[in-house]
């Protein structure tokens, strides 16, 4: 069996094909100064022409986004409730639905029309997903306070998760790692978490984020990276 899985950050398009569970290919396409207007979406249809797949697995990584209980119904509004947090083109993106059975919570999040239509052509089943539903589904919360970090290529997106129970979720586009960092702090002077009682988890491109962590680790107690997103393993989130 032929899977294709892929992953749309902020500013880049990753790949990665699976045969029989074994990994045959993977790559990365991010966008830079000198690349053409439409350098996604070009990549994006050689992928998907380069074979036949028999399931195609998309993460959507983008932050436009909203989330709600389980059980909210009032699908009609979910363009507007994404508006609060970024801006919404009704004509250009695709209204999705993630629910995760786990902490009972719901993520609407608009989904490029473009991408949706050239992989939805490819008449396979596909799957779509948000990656806080994803990144959710695979936490462990073992103590009373933590924080779960997972880093991309210069995009973020945390929870702050107390007692078992979303305090908050953001999904941030990360220019600067110090930027972040103090952002983090903030966020946990507003939401009463203190440095000494939080557990900090980090997964993904922890690597290339390294600055961030090392600075991570001079204010807080508690810091566990969970894994690095090696090539070929731990590819988002499996």
């Amino acid at each position: 069996m032929s899977i294709l899985n892929l992953l749309f950050t902020k500013d880049g398009l990753i790949y990665q094909i699976i045969k029989n569970k074994s990994v045959l290919e993977e790559k990365s396409y991010f966008v830079d100064e000198e690349s053409p207007k439409n350098f996604i979406a070009g990549k994006l249809e050689d992928i998907l022409i380069k074979q036949r797949y028999d399931e195609i697995s998309v993460v959507s990584a983008l932050n436009h986004f909203t989330l709600m209980p389980e059980g909210f119904e009032s699908h009609d509004s979910g363009y507007d409730l994404i508006a609060f947090n970024a801006p919404v083109d009704k004509e250009n993106e695709e209204l999705m639905l993630s629910v995760n059975k786990k902490f009972k919570l719901q993520f609407y999040y608009t989904f490029p029309g473009e991408f949706y239509n050239t992989i939805k052509d490819i008449a396979v089943p596909v799957k779509f997903n948000f990656s806080g539903e994803k990144f959710l589904n695979s936490i462990n919360n073992k103590n009373n306070k933590e924080i779960h970090i997972n880093l991309y290529h210069h995009q973020c997106e945390f929870f702050a998760i107390s007692n078992k129970k979303i305090i908050l979720y953001n999904n941030l586009d990360v220019n600067s790692e110090v930027d972040f960092l103090y952002f983090v702090m903030f966020t946990l002077s507003k939401i009463g978490f203190g440095i000494n009682d939080t557990h900090f988890y980090v997964y993904g491109e922890t690597t290339e984020n390294e600055t961030f962590i090392s600075e991570l680790q001079k204010f807080v107690k508690n810091l566990k990276v969970v894994y690095d997103n090696i090539p070929n393993k731990n590819f988002i989130l499996n």
